[in-house]
């Protein structure tokens, strides 16, 4: 099978896929609204914005993970060496060197980027925590401070 017809398998699997609106394929789980579709990339009803302190956090912890997988698979120092002269031209080694370390540059700050959204990612969702305990704890203080016991029987 050439690379172009997996390529078309691959995306129409996902095409099918985004089509049934399947739970994994929806921002933070968000139920589908009432097209069907979860097409609100992530809003619920009313249009307002749905988020989980516990999504949050997952992502950030597959993002770790990603840069983890990343650093693991890191890129051979040895591979540049196999150009080297005297086994190729003197050009194409310093070419292959320079190339090698700018492949090894580029892979530094991606892993770091992951990384650093990671830790931006995870800093959001306890901020996120905390402002949702925030505001539990004052609907409930609210409710102590302004609410009034009503027996059963004189409802």
């Amino acid at each position: 099978m050439s690379f172009d017809a997996e390529w078309a398998t691959y995306r129409a699997a996902a095409h099918a896929r985004l089509q049934q609106d399947e739970p994994g394929m929806r921002l933070n789980s968000a139920d589908a609204g009432p097209g069907g579709s979860g097409g609100g990339g992530g809003q619920g009803p009313g249009g307002t914005l749905v988020a989980h302190a516990s999504s949050i956090n997952g992502n950030a912890n597959l993002l770790i993970e990603i840069a983890a997988l990343l650093h693991e698979g890191r890129p051979d120092g040895d591979a540049a060496t196999m150009a080297r002269a005297p086994r190729a031209h003197a050009e194409v080694a310093a070419k292959t060197q320079a190339f090698a370390r700018f492949a090894g540059d580029q892979y530094q700050d991606t892993v770091a980027l992951f990384a650093a959204l990671a830790t931006k990612l995870k800093a959001a969702g306890t901020d996120f925590a905390r402002v949702d305990d925030d505001n539990a704890r004052t609907f409930l203080d609210e409710l102590l401070e302004s609410g009034s016991y009503v027996k059963p029987e004189d409802k």
